[in-house]
């Protein structure tokens, strides 16, 4: 699932309203995340035709990045949790073939007849509700020798273009504490859990490499449009629409104030920390 959001999301969430606002948001959240797509598709390993399964495709941008650059006879088959972000990824699909998009709980869905030689996901397995199932899960998914990469964020205070919006947030009104456990953006942040999971679930050859860098907020918006963008996108702007007026517009002013000193030549870029993990399945 290619989403940041507030920490706890159920997956009946996302196939319901969560799914919507994602896709609603598309077009700036892809252009925000869009420079992940790179060191991680270089981690993939596209060095022959695969089979290739995304676990949490969104709206499909990735698994077409990847179909751009793999070679000639790979086949990328999405899959998400979201029937609306499923339904929006297809009408990307052109005739060239090779992609397809699919309503799948990758958590708990069965292996298929023939498995993959890769896996990836631009920030989708940090949502299993049973990780430990999951994991294991997807090692059937994956044929003996096969290679994965994953992306998840790093710690909140190492991604301020999403944990700022919190940060204001608490100044103005009381902000459930996220539960380190729960699914959510920041629970694989440091990557030891991560890492002991996939462990765990028979995976081999670990390996986490960080990604830094700056993201441009909405895909390069002026800080009150950046700000707008937090509002609709972020789980915490629903907060605030619960809290009443007031609070809404002490922190759209506190927030367009954290945002503009981050603005150069009319967009607000911040800093990000991303784990790329990879390992592959023993043969």
């Amino acid at each position: 699932m290619s989403q940041p959001q507030i920490q706890g999301l159920l997956a009946s969430e996302w196939t319901a309203e969560r799914g919507k606002k994602w896709r609603d948001q598309l077009p700036n959240m892809e252009a925000t995340l869009s420079a992940i797509d790179a060191p991680l598709i270089a981690a993939l390993r596209l060095d022959r035709p695969l089979r290739i399964a995304e676990i949490g495709c969104g709206g499909g941008s990735t698994a077409l990045e990847i179909i751009r650059q793999a070679p000639a006879g790979t086949s990328v088959h999405g899959y998400d949790i979201s029937p609306d972000l499923v339904e929006l990824a297809r009408t990307r699909v052109g005739a060239d073939g090779g992609i397809s998009f699919q309503v799948v709980d990758m958590g708990t869905a069965p292996a298929p007849a023939e498995p993959y030689d890769r896996l990836l996901s631009r920030f989708g397995i940090m949502f299993f509700e049973d990780p430990e199932k999951a994991f294991s899960n997807l090692a059937s998914w994956l044929a003996p020798g096969g290679r994965f990469a994953f992306a998840v964020w790093g710690p909140p205070a190492h991604n301020p273009w999403m944990s700022s919006f919190r940060d204001v947030a608490l100044q103005v009104l009381d902000v459930p504490a996220p539960d380190p456990d729960a699914p959510g953006p920041f629970r694989y942040g440091g990557g030891a859990k991560l890492l002991a999971l996939l462990d765990t679930a028979g995976f081999g050859d670990l390996e986490m490499r960080d990604w830094r860098g700056m993201l441009p907020l909405g895909g390069g918006l002026s800080a009150p449009d950046a700000v707008e963008f937090a509002f609709r996108a972020f789980s915490v702007g629903d907060l605030l629409a619960e809290a009443g007026e007031p609070a809404s517009s002490e922190v759209r002013r506190l927030l367009t104030e954290r945002y503009a000193v981050h603005e150069r030549d009319g967009a607000v870029r911040m800093d990000a920390r991303v784990h790329v993990v990879t390992g592959c399945r023993p043969v």
